[in-house]
């Protein structure tokens, strides 16, 4: 009998150490510094002079803490950003057939953008899984439209370290999987639907040097110009 005993208790320590073992694997495969991350996109408000133009999907490339995301619709009008904490800078790209513009925005610019669309950020207790990662949920609420609230996921899954520098969730210690974000009165919500670990070009990080650089009003009356 006591030799039974021992032989269960090796079996169930030798299963406990496997499912450890797999399990380590799988979360080291998952905590990953650099890839790309794929968004489903969805305009909030329809009827937006620019709804049209807004595409269905946003692929992100990520290496450390650099962001590069990309958005397109039927290839024509193409808009990218690149976010860098190390010099605290955002730009926005767009692509309209030749035309190429961007916006270079420091961080004095990015905090007014921001104070525009301030967002109040409440914890929960809930959670689920998106692409595959174990998100947190936090209650958004509107600073300026109190009686609006959305639901915001993250996770703490990624190897990135301050992942949310220019945005509205800078605060949230983790990689937003589903949230929303407003860009020149555009508001749209992102919800990841895969994250793949994949080696990623520095230069995706820089400004193509075939972009004209201009002023924010400058962008703005492009955009009145494609609507």
């Amino acid at each position: 009998m006591k030799s039974f005993f021992k032989k269960l208790k090796l079996l169930v320590l030798l299963l406990f150490t496997s499912v450890f073992y797999i399990s380590c694997i799988n979360n080291s495969e998952k905590f990953i510094s650099e890839g790309v991350i794929t968004f489903d996109a969805e305009v909030i408000n329809k009827n937006h002079p620019f709804a049209g133009l807004a595409p269905s999907e946003m692929t992100t490339y990520f290496k450390k803490n650099h962001f590069h995301s990309e958005m397109s619709t039927m290839g024509i009008f193409v808009s990218k950003f690149i976010t860098n904490p190390d010099n605290k800078t955002f730009i926005s790209m767009v692509r309209l057939f030749d035309v190429k513009n961007a916006l270079i925005e420091n961080e004095k610019a990015i905090n007014e953008e921001l104070a525009l669309y301030e967002l109040e950020l409440i914890e929960t207790d809930e959670s689920k899984i998106i692409a595959g990662y174990n998100c947190k949920k936090v209650i958004a609420v509107k600073k300026n439209q109190p009686n609006e609230k959305f639901e915001v996921f993250y996770t703490n899954e990624l190897d990135i370290e301050n992942p949310n520098f220019s945005t509205p969730y800078e605060k949230i210690d983790g990689v937003v999987m589903k949230f929303r974000l407003k860009k020149l009165d555009l508001e749209m919500e992102f919800t990841a639907n895969s994250v793949k670990k994949e080696t990623v070009d520095q230069q995706l990080f820089e400004l193509p040097k075939d972009y004209k650089i201009v002023s924010k009003e400058e962008m703005r009356e492009f955009f009145k110009s494609v609507q």
